[in-house]
């Protein structure tokens, strides 16, 4: 057949794709007045909550304002228990250059509160405006659990309390409720930001009562395994938090997913040259997880993360919520790495909507149709093919895939090493390599210093076997 009845792309990333919500939703505006600790003099604005931040605005129409405080910058909320001067504020907004005293209680020190007529609200006075202004800002720090205590947001920490000492997350990181980065069975990645530092980070917040209680155990055990693996090719996981009702895991956060970069390229896949080039980090991140003893049981395009939105971009694996750590013998062998490579190079999945995908991978029911596989050199689709072998002994293993000719091609051995001088680590290639790639260069060097065919997907069949022997 010259076309093929394989699901395509677009279909399943309906189901999985995640959206992503522009702009910041209001969640309070009204009239209030304050002073800080800084300046005495009391100042009204008409004041904007979102999820986001908190800006004073001069008016309540105008787009010019007088001062805005992002909520990853404010450290805790505090009722108010003594008068700073003459007049009684009702909360307090602390940061780390200034406090913001808020509110003002008329009724303050006076005995017959019956014979005092209450301002109107746009005013900005009144301790029944300034608590609900308190109540909103302290959902608005953390959005996404109840805390424990009464008031709704954490006591205070000490300056010099060591952060990794520090259990409550909304002391750390703030999150934002709106940047949904994506959802799984379990939980809900959302978009947040380190305090101190400013950093943007990827928060996971897994509702446990959703989570199997014999699970929850096994995944605290993964996330704390995941902590202390450090390696370029898989993203970093900073913290793990918990209460009551959820889990909550803090990792780095990167700028796309490569389901995104396949569906987002002109023709709806991908380069033989940009798919060598992002397999390989792939392949290389798989090995040093197994070296760990370490099997990503859940790969997938969407869970490759990309550290830019460039035609070459770092490659970090992430998403260990089905990961497994088990002995040193009992690894499967990725099936999951071919159908990476062939939805790369032909932007559908490799099964039909006929069968059961189960059936269709034990019968190895794949199809190389001629669009747009007649483009896709040989080398691909066998190892596509060895990968996607029923039979697991003679499944291709991690090791061997990076040894296949197709993988072996100098073209991306200089791509990687581009890579590794742009981020400054070695990982992708090894100086044991560089002499045998020195010769290829100079055995194809076309007098100028220029190489033929570098451009060229890959190099002739013949050479690439004969550097894949040289390699073994």
């Amino acid at each position: 057949p010259t076309q093929s009845n394989n699901i395509p792309l677009m279909r399943i990333v309906q189901s999985v794709k995640h959206t992503k919500r522009r702009g910041s939703q209001v969640l309070k505006e009204g009239w209030m007045v304050h002073f800080t600790n800084k300046d005495s003099s009391r100042k009204r604005h008409f004041w904007r909550l979102d999820t986001k931040a908190l800006t004073l605005f001069q008016n309540d129409s105008g787009s010019k304002y007088y001062k805005e405080i992002p909520l990853a910058e404010v450290l805790t909320v505090e009722t108010a228990k003594s008068p700073q001067g003459d007049v009684m504020h009702c909360f307090e907004i602390r940061t780390a250059n200034l406090d913001y005293f808020v509110g003002e209680d008329p009724l303050f020190g006076t005995r017959d509160t019956t014979k005092i007529t209450m301002p109107p609200q746009e005013t900005g006075i009144g301790s029944h405006l300034a608590k609900s202004w308190e109540t909103a800002i302290r959902q608005a720090l953390m959005p996404v659990t109840p805390q424990g205590n009464s008031s709704g947001v954490p006591a205070p920490s000490r300056k010099d309390e060591r952060e990794d000492r520090i259990t409550d997350i909304s002391l750390i990181y703030q999150i934002f409720p709106e940047e949904v980065l994506g959802s799984g069975q379990f939980g809900i990645v959302y978009g947040g930001i380190h305090r101190k530092t400013t950093r943007p980070v990827a928060i996971k917040v897994i509702d446990k009562l959703r989570f199997p209680t014999k699970q929850e155990a096994q995944l605290k055990n993964e996330v704390s395994i995941l902590q202390n693996l450090s390696h370029p090719g898989v993203v970093n996981l900073e913290r793990m938090f918990e209460t009551p009702e959820r889990i909550f895991v803090v990792m780095e956060k990167l700028k796309g997913d490569m389901l995104e970069m396949i569906l987002s390229s002109e023709r709806g896949r991908l380069s033989e040259r940009i798919t060598k080039y992002l397999i390989t980090q792939i392949l290389i991140a798989l090995k040093h997880l197994h070296s760990k003893n370490i099997v990503h049981c859940d790969l997938k395009p969407e869970n490759v993360l990309l550290s830019s939105d460039s035609d070459f971009p770092q490659v970090k694996l992430c998403d260990f919520g089905f990961a497994r750590i088990i002995g040193e013998k009992s690894f499967r062998r990725h099936v999951s790495v071919g159908v990476i490579i062939y939805v790369s190079l032909s932007g559908t999945f490799p099964f039909n909507e006929d069968e059961d995908i189960n059936d269709q991978i034990q019968n190895a029911a794949f199809m190389y149709p001629p669009n747009p596989w007649k483009e896709i050199s040989q080398d691909a689709i066998d190892l596509i093919s060895n990968l996607l072998q029923v039979k697991q002994r003679k499944r291709y293993t991690v090791d061997k895939s990076l040894s296949h000719h197709w993988l072996q091609d100098y073209q991306t051995w200089c791509d990687l090493q581009v890579l590794e001088k742009q981020i400054g680590t070695r990982y992708l290639t090894h100086e044991s390599d560089e002499a045998r790639w020195e010769a290829y260069r100079k055995e194809h060097s076309n007098g100028n210093g220029s190489t033929n065919g570098i451009t060229s997907p890959m190099a002739s069949e013949a050479l690439s076997q004969n550097l894949a022997k040289l390699r073994l």
